[in-house]
Formats: structure tokens, C-alpha cells, sequence
């Protein structure tokens, strides 16, 4: 996603160095397979760091405000700490469940928006549609009150390498 940032630029008529990448991860081979591919490609990767504890708990970008946000989250992760992070002020909407961080990834995305926002996520389909422990009221609070949802588009089942399951 991040190697799609030139086209982007070029699309809006703006200069590749006005443009920031920041990132973590805590994969360590997926991060040094990002910083090879972003220095292949002669793209600032200087914040995009590895971070062995995740970002919900140690968050190395907590002040960043950014006008987008691309992300592709580890899909129904049940072993995000969720217990220890109940009351993260990153959790605006709704508690999501402890047993998966779909809706704490989205609202972990959200909350470093600035005001002329916009993000795109790439989550299990399931999020569309599940209701397991308050699920289905972190999605109405986002789409109804809080006018967060632009569009959703289905992704084919297959698309990624790691899961067989389908994406939007």
C-alpha cells in the first residue's frame, strides 16, 4: 500500500517529499520486509519502526494527526490485550470485544484523523455484519452518529496469501 503513495501523489499534483509514511509493526520479518521494499523503491521509511509490544500498547506515533490512513490489521485477532487497554482513550465509540480487535483497529485508525481525513482499512468481512459483544453498536455509533462510513467495498475470498477468508 504504502509503494501506491507515488501514484497517489502524482494523481493529486502534489510533490512525492511532501508526503510521510509512518508505521509500526511488530512482526519483525514483516517489518524488515517493508523497509527493504520501501528502500528499494527510495521512500523515506525513517518512521516506520519495528515495535515488539504492538501499537495498542505502546503506541510510537500517540501525537500524529494524519490526513489518511491505509492499514491492514491482523484479521479477528483474539490476542491483542484488550483486558489491559479497556480504558484506552483511543476507544471512543464502543468497547470492542476482548476476544477480537477488528473494532479496536478501526478505532485505533480513527483516532489519529486529522480534520480533512480519510481512511481506508481492509478488515475480515465478518466486521460488516457481527454482533458478538457489542459489535453491532461500535458499527451503528460509527456509521449513524458519528458519519464515519463513506463506502465499504467486498473484496474476493483468496486475495491475501496468509488467509483464505473474504475482505472489505
Amino acid at each position: 500500500m504504502f509503494v501506491q503513495r507515488e501514484k497517489f501523489v502524482k494523481e493529486h499534483q502534489c510533490l512525492v517529499n511532501y508526503i510521510s509514511i509512518y508505521g509500526q509493526e511488530s512482526n519483525l520479518t514483516t517489518w524488515r520486509q517493508a523497509k527493504i521494499n520501501l528502500a528499494i523503491r527510495g521512500i523515506d521509511s525513517s518512521q516506520v519502526v519495528w515495535n515488539y509490544e504492538g501499537s495498542f500498547l505502546n503506541d510510537a506515533h500517540k501525537d500524529l494527526k494524519a490526513d489518511y490512513i491505509i492499514a491492514n490489521p491482523p484479521f479477528n485477532d483474539s490476542d491483542w490485550s484488550g483486558d489491559q487497554l479497556r480504558k484506552d482513550v483511543r476507544r471512543k465509540f464502543c468497547l470492542p470485544p476482548v476476544g477480537n480487535a477488528n473494532f479496536s483497529w478501526m478505532q485505533h485508525f480513527i483516532f489519529p484523523l486529522s480534520s480533512k481525513c480519510q481512511a481506508g482499512l481492509v478488515l475480515a468481512k465478518g466486521a460488516l455484519t457481527s454482533k458478538n459483544s457489542g459489535e453491532g453498536e461500535i458499527r451503528r455509533s460509527m456509521v449513524e452518529e458519528a458519519n464515519l462510513v463513506d463506502s465499504i467495498v467486498n473484496l474476493p475470498t483468496k486475495l491475501f496469501i496468509n488467509t483464505q477468508i473474504p475482505t472489505a
